[in-house]
This record gives structure tokens, C-alpha cells and sequence, in this order.
């Protein structure tokens, strides 16, 4: 699901810098599940950590993104927001960062926490009112925000839509979702986004 950001006066290069790349993330991430947290959320994070690392491991990307990512003309800036607890980004993130790595230098991809950023996340909510995450932001050489794309998919996005207005839990349907689309969509997302 891509949507153009809130026009704000948030200062996306210092956000940028500030942001970590995703080896950092993946050590915060191991850090946050061997400390014991006993949040709320600290009960995803096992799962989620299984899931990342499954596609870190696994995840080949289609020919056609692949061609697309080693043949960029222009530099990219990305920048995502995300939380170690969110499922979406467990299985997002992984296809984002397999696309930058596979750009050659081309996209500068960082990691940035919504929990900690709550005017940057405020400017990117999803249908004008929820912090959903994961967000990536295409900025420009500038640090201007050329387009956004996520939560998700606009099919898993319709499917937890749905479930939500019934009042039930999306957490199990939304997965089986993933785990049957085998990433084709993101791939599909990420090509839209580059060639906007």
C-alpha cells in the first residue's frame, strides 16, 4: 500500500542520520529477547526474531526486481520505521534490506524506531490515523520524501482491515497470508515504488 506522506516540517536528514542499518538492528534485536523484557509486546519478539531470520536466510528475490536493483540509475534514501515487536516488519524488513543490498550502493537503507520518533511516525499514519508500521520513506538527495509505501500489502492490508471491523485478531490470518504469498507482493511494492 504506498501513500504520499503529511506535507510537515519534520527534518528527515537528521532522522536519517540518526537511523541504524539493519545489522545493528538485528543486534538490538537479539539484545531486546535476551533481556527479559516483560512488556506487552515482549511476547512476539521470539516469533518474530524465527520469522526475520528464516527469510534472511531463505529469501531470494524475483528476476525482475533483482534486474531492476542492479541496473538503478539514481541514488535512493530509504528509511523505515519499525518496531522489533511488529509482525508486518518481520516480514517486510527482510525483503527491504535484500533489496538494498542488492542495489550496489545504490539505496542507503536505515532502520528507525516508532516507539522512540512519535512526530516522524505521526506524519506517515496509515488511513490519517494509526501508527502502523513497518513505513519505509523514499527520499531524495535532498532529504525530501519522494513517496512511502506500508503498512503492508493492499491485500494483507484489506484482509486485516476486514478482521478488524469484525473485531477479531489479525495476527494468525495476516501470517498465513505472508506465508502464502511468499513475498511476491512486497517484491511487487518495491518495483511500483522505484519506477514512481
Amino acid at each position: 500500500m504506498t501513500h504520499t506522506a503529511t506535507r510537515t516540517t519534520i527534518d528527515y536528514k537528521t532522522y536519517f542520520e540518526k537511523a541504524i542499518d539493519y545489522k545493528v538492528y538485528k543486534e538490538n534485536f537479539q539484545a531486546e529477547i535476551a533481556s527479559g523484557d516483560n512488556s506487552d509486546y515482549a511476547q512476539y519478539l521470539p516469533q518474530n526474531w524465527q520469522r526475520q531470520s528464516r527469510l534472511d536466510r531463505k529469501l531470494k528475490l524475483s528476476e525482475t526486481l533483482t534486474s531492476t536493483l542492479e541496473n538503478l540509475n539514481d541514488n535512493y534514501k530509504w528509511l523505515v520505521i519499525t518496531e522489533h515487536w511488529c509482525g508486518d516488519a518481520s516480514q517486510i524488513n527482510p525483503v527491504i534490506f535484500k533489496a538494498a543490498e542488492l542495489s550496489k550502493g545504490k539505496i542507503d537503507l536505515r532502520f528507525i524506531y516508532r516507539d522512540e520518533n512519535e512526530a516522524l511516525i505521526d506524519a506517515h499514519l496509515t488511513d490519517g490515523r494509526s501508527r502502523s508500521i513497518p513505513i519505509l520513506i523514499q527520499l531524495d538527495e535532498n532529504y525530501e520524501v519522494v513517496e512511502t509505501y506500508g503498512p503492508r500489502p493492499a491485500e494483507a492490508q484489506k484482509l486485516v482491515m476486514s478482521i478488524l471491523k469484525e473485531g477479531g485478531s489479525y495476527s494468525i490470518p495476516v501470517h498465513t497470508w505472508y506465508a502464502k504469498d511468499k513475498q511476491k507482493s512486497i517484491q511487487e511494492d518495491l518495483m511500483k515504488l522505484l519506477s514512481e
